[in-house]
C-alpha cells in the first residue's frame, strides 16, 4: 500500500477530523519564540521557587516549565499557567499565516461531509483567538484546550481524545487524528482513534513510522486532496 493509499484509507474511515493545533495548523511560536517565552515564565517560577525554577531553567519548552510549576504546587501551577495562556494569545496574534495547507485541508474536512474538532496541548484562548483572526471558525466545530489546572491529563494521555469526540456525539475509534508530535501518536493510540503524523521536520519520518502512525504525510495540503479526490 502506499503512502497515500494509507492516507486516503484513514480519512475515508474516519466520520471526525482532529486537528492538533500547533503545527498542522499554525505555528504557535513562530513570530514569539518558545524560547523566550519559557524563560519569562521560568523567572516567575524562579521568584516563587527556585529548586523548580533550576528545573524549569533546563528547558525551552513553555509547556514543559507549566508543567514544572504544577508539581512544585497548585497556586503557582495556577500562576505560571495563567501567565502562559497570555503569552500564547499574544504569539498567535503574530504567527503569521495558517499552516501551508492547512486551510484547504480545514475546508475539504468540511465539504465532505466530516467534522472538525482541534484537541491541543495549547490553550483554548489561543486557539480561538487565531480561528478568528484568521476567518477560520466556521470550518471547526469544537476547541477542546488543555484541561485547566490538571496538565497530567494533556496528550499523551487520551483524556482531551475522548472528551473530543463524546462533544462531536462519535465514537472515538471513528475518529483520526493529524499531529505533529510523538504526544499525538500515543495519545490517540491510548485513545482507540486513527492518527496521521504530519511531519514538519525531517526526523519526525521515520520517528511517526516506528511508532505505528496509521499514515504519515509531510503536506497539509495533501490531506486535502486526499478527501477532494476521494
Amino acid at each position: 500500500m502506499t503512502h497515500d493509499d494509507r492516507l486516503s484509507g484513514v480519512l475515508a474511515s474516519a466520520r471526525v477530523i482532529f486537528f492538533d493545533f500547533d503545527g498542522p495548523v499554525c505555528d504557535v511560536f513562530a513570530g514569539l519564540p518558545a524560547p523566550e517565552v519559557a524563560k519569562q515564565l521560568t523567572a516567575l517560577l524562579i521568584a516563587q521557587d527556585e529548586g523548580a525554577g533550576a528545573k524549569a531553567a533546563e528547558t525551552d519548552d513553555p509547556i514543559e516549565v507549566m508543567r514544572i510549576a504544577h508539581e512544585a504546587g497548585d497556586e503557582i501551577g495556577r500562576t505560571v499557567e495563567h501567565a502562559l495562556t497570555v503569552a500564547e494569545v499574544e504569539a498567535v496574534a503574530v504567527a503569521g499565516p495558517p499552516t501551508p495547507g492547512a486551510v484547504e485541508a480545514l475546508q475539504a474536512v468540511r465539504a465532505s461531509g466530516r467534522a472538525v474538532a482541534v484537541v491541543s496541548n495549547n490553550s483554548a484562548e489561543c486557539v480561538q483567538r487565531f480561528l478568528e483572526e484568521h476567518g477560520l471558525g466556521e470550518y471547526v466545530a469544537k476547541v477542546i484546550g488543555r484541561p485547566s489546572g490538571q496538565p497530567h491529563l494533556m496528550k499523551p494521555n487520551p483524556f482531551p481524545l475522548i472528551g473530543a469526540a463524546e462533544q462531536m456525539q462519535m465514537d472515538v475509534t471513528h475518529c483520526a487524528l493529524i499531529g505533529d508530535s510523538l504526544t499525538d501518536i500515543q495519545a490517540a493510540h491510548a485513545a482507540g482513534s486513527m492518527v496521521i503524523g504530519y511531519v514538519n521536520k525531517h526526523h519526525k519520518a521515520e520517528l511517526f513510522a516506528d511508532a505505528g502512525a496509521d499514515a504519515v504525510t509531510d503536506d497539509m495540503q495533501a490531506i486535502a486532496d486526499a478527501l477532494t479526490t476521494a
